[in-house]
């Protein structure tokens, strides 16, 4: 039989009332003759209130019954719906990540997949079982303790399913219709894209868009699952939804598909730092070791024999990180500059930015989109503080009070409001 991979996420599964529209989706994909494995997510608020109480209980808790509690709340899901399938004539079971195997990592909180037995599944679905039920986010250490894969998981888990199974589709239901060019909350002209390419998703994914875990659609590119997404909350059909496919599936792209933006950035420099061979790797080594996810660089011009305390060439170096990663960023350099790897007058930090992207794989063949961008942004009296790019992207860093200026802006030099 073909076989279907669907996932509900948290809002979609959120109570009874919830999980029995997710069912009845469901048993439509059965009587269009697939086979369906079910990928769950907890319930909406779950998994905050499972860490809530790992936290209230231990402050330096153990990562392996960090992980044994807050799995649980998949399983519970996992069983309501096989229960709810049940009820509605179909054969469905449900199954823990131990269970299928889903063999992991020992990164507890933080797992990776190692392999996707389908022997026990496959053997379920030859006695007659039409869905299973699978517990998202979880697996199993080679240790055989309970191990999660971090937030998002299930979006992950979901298309390495697809992916181990050969599913004809990945189809991710969500509290949203699709994908859109930019957040409906903040351009009202925003559209919805019928297809959007693995790399472009993946870029809107890195850059902030919330619609798709980064790791799955990864995932999803390298093993060329096509992902459908489409809201829980609707009635939906083959038109539905936003398909995420390989670029050939695309007959024309526009030359931008989407604006993403992300408002928890920071920017960081360090002022009269020496320019010689090395220093780039005494700065970023030090940040990569205390887990800073650096993002944008920009290096200003070598100045020589900056005054007589510096004699030598000096620059000044600007990175953007996570602003939750500030902290951490800052003690990096402040101890690299104590044992000697470093030398710098200042550090300032700039916690009132955003970053605003645009992203197209049309990018590779049409010229001027970095001219387009500026010229929109200058036109609405919006400074450029950091620019990044790359082949299908270009990235700014501003301030945070023009985010949505930019965003709009952008959107409408861009035409994406048009079909």
């Amino acid at each position: 039989m073909p076989l279907l991979v669907m996932k509900f996420g948290g809002t979609s599964v959120a109570d009874l009332a919830r999980i029995e529209n997710a069912a009845l989706k469901v048993q439509k994909e059965v009587e269009r003759g697939y086979d369906v494995i079910v990928i769950v997510s907890a319930m909406s608020g779950k998994t905050n209130e499972l860490v809530g109480w790992v936290e209230g209980t231990s402050k330096l808790y153990d990562a392996r019954e960090y992980d044994a509690v807050v799995a649980s709340g998949e399983n519970v899901t996992a069983g309501l719906m096989a229960l709810r399938l049940q009820e509605m004539g179909i054969p469905a079971r449900s199954w823990q990540g131990w269970q299928v195997p889903i063999n992991t990592t020992a990164a507890h909180s933080a797992a990776r997949f190692v392999s996707i037995p389908r022997d026990n599944i496959d053997a379920k679905f030859k006695e007659g079982f039409k869905v299973a039920v699978v517990a998202g986010f979880q697996g199993i250490s080679p240790e055989g303790r309970i191990t999660t894969l971090g937030r998002g998981g299930s979006d992950t888990t979901a298309v390495a399913f697809a992916a181990a199974f050969g599913a004809e589709r990945c189809d991710i239901y969500t509290d949203v219709d699709g994908v859109y060019t930019t957040d409906p909350r903040v351009s009202s002209k925003a559209r919805k894209l019928d297809k959007i390419a693995f790399e472009e998703m993946l870029e809107l994914a890195s850059l902030g868009a919330k619609v798709l875990q980064t790791r799955s659609v990864e995932l999803a590119m390298r093993y060329k699952v096509r992902l459908r997404v489409l809201s829980s909350f609707e009635d939906t059909d083959e038109n539905s939804g936003t398909l995420v496919c390989d670029e050939e599936e695309i007959m024309e792209s526009k030359v931008v598909s989407g604006v993403a933006f992300s408002r928890d950035e920071a920017k960081i420099t360090l002022f009269t730092i020496e320019d010689r061979p090395g220093v780039a790797q005494a700065i970023f080594g030090p940040l990569a070791d205390a887990g800073v996810n650096v993002d944008m660089i920009v290096q200003n011009i070598s100045e020589k024999d900056y005054d007589d305390s510096h004699p030598g060439a000096v620059t000044d170096m600007t990175f953007s990180c996570p602003i939750n990663q500030v902290e951490r960023a800052k003690k990096a350099m402040e101890d690299a500059r104590d044992a000697g790897l470093i030398k710098y007058d200042e550090l300032i930090i700039d916690t009132d930015v955003a970053k605003v992207s645009v992203v197209g794989i049309g990018m590779r063949s049409h010229a001027g989109v970095a001219a387009t961008m500026f010229k929109a942004l200058a036109n609405e009296g919006v400074n450029i503080k950091v620019i990044s790019t790359s082949e299908i992207k270009i990235s700014v860093l501003i301030d945070r009070k023009y985010m949505e200026l930019a965003v709009q802006a952008l959107h409408d030099a861009f035409g994406l409001d048009k079909a």
